[in-house]
């Protein structure tokens, strides 16, 4: 039974006077996605998608190495758009997470809210896996949209409680059905 595998980038270098778009992951990050890549929890996989921010491709890039992957990249898989706000600082960004999470209609100071944000990423991984042939699957994207898309395919409501733990975590989803097989596990 082929899977779908949802992963999250790992850490990330933060930098405030760069567009968080094009944040590059970290040397943990690299060091983190390096050792996944050489688990064998990809073997299967025949083909990666990618969002088109930098922190994800880096990611699905060293991922696909080992196996000499074809990636495909589409901005229907990036982050829930913050650019109304751009960077906050730690504490303010975790109070909006749980503004974003907790009224999913509504927007924090304009972001785009996480009913739409789910709209998106259940189509956009959709239409993908229907096109899809091979094996398993990997699509490489962010935390808030990866938890909006494990409620989806749960029939779950939107909740925080369901939000990875920290960045670089996957879950895993039997591809025909979509219906998840697992929560968050760390990549490594």
């Amino acid at each position: 039974m082929p899977n779908l595998l949802v992963i999250t980038h790992p850490e990330v270098t933060i930098d405030p006077d760069i567009p968080i778009t094009d944040w590059r992951l970290s040397a943990m990050g690299r060091r983190r996605a390096t050792h996944f890549a050489a688990t064998g929890v990809l073997t299967d996989v025949t083909r990666i998608w990618s969002s088109t921010e930098q922190k994800a491709r880096d990611t699905a890039e060293i991922l696909s190495v080992p196996r000499n992957l074809p990636i495909d990249h589409s901005p229907g898989l990036g982050e829930n758009d913050r650019s109304a706000t751009g960077f906050l600082p730690r504490e303010e960004f975790e109070a909006a997470a749980d503004a974003f999470f907790a009224r999913p209609e509504a927007s924090f100071r304009g972001w785009e809210t996480a009913a739409e944000a789910q709209r998106r990423i259940h189509a956009t991984v959709s239409a993908i896996v229907e096109a899809h042939e091979g094996k398993d699957l990997a699509i490489v994207t962010h935390g808030a949209v990866a938890t909006l898309l494990w409620c989806a395919f749960s029939n779950c409501l939107i909740d925080r409680n369901y939000d990875q733990p920290s960045q670089g975590h996957y879950w895993l989803a039997d591809l025909l059905t979509l219906r998840p097989q697992t929560g968050w596990l760390a990549m490594a």
